[in-house]
């Protein structure tokens, strides 16, 4: 078993090496899609592994992540050195300049926040609480006990406080009155 040889595929390059030299033979102006980039990675290297897409996937991101690729409007391309950095959506962020930071903190002069308590101040005198049956008391009010009788009881109840019954009141009925006819 030893002396015989095992067919092994032929060695591929690592990942990043396939995927700068895709991005270089398929020379797009505006870079290349993932799809491009896979298809032109299956050409030339014909056997690949077979989670292939996983790890194209995983490789662009890492190398996005790192920059040695620029990702740009769905397009992978290599990093330019001498391009200023292309700006996503939303706002950019503030500048952050340290002098301007210092500066403001001598400016002001006092620091930030509540001042500490004086230690040597007298201590104040507690608050005087008043008889709890001179107010109002804490907390909702109870609820006012339910009229007696329940659904089956008279609809006509009246409330103690207006002398109305609840709900909306009876449509009145016109009275009729007899009309004679004389003969």
């Amino acid at each position: 078993m030893a002396t015989e040889e095992v067919k092994k595929p032929p060695s591929l390059p690592p990942y990043p090496e396939m995927i700068l030299k895709a991005i270089e033979g398929l020379n797009e102006s505006n870079g290349s899609n993932k799809s491009s980039i896979s298809r032109y990675i299956e050409s030339t290297y014909g056997e690949l592994p077979a989670g292939h897409s996983g790890l194209l996937s995983d490789h662009l991101s890492k190398m996005k992540d790192s920059g040695e690729l620029v990702f740009w409007k769905n397009n992978y391309t290599k990093a330019d050195p001498n391009a200023p950095p292309r700006r996503g959506r939303g706002r950019p962020p503030k500048p952050k300049d340290p002098d301007q930071a210092q500066a403001a903190d001598l400016a002001s002069g006092r620091p930030r926040g509540r001042p500490p308590k004086d230690p040597d101040a007298p201590p104040r005198p507690p608050k005087v609480k008043a008889s709890p049956g001179s107010e109002k008391p804490r907390g909702r009010p109870r609820k006012m006990a339910r009229p007696t009788g329940g659904l089956s009881g008279s609809t006509t109840t009246t409330d103690s406080v207006t002398g109305r019954p609840r709900g909306r009141p009876p449509k009145v009925k016109d009275s009729l009155t007899e009309v004679s006819i004389q003969q």
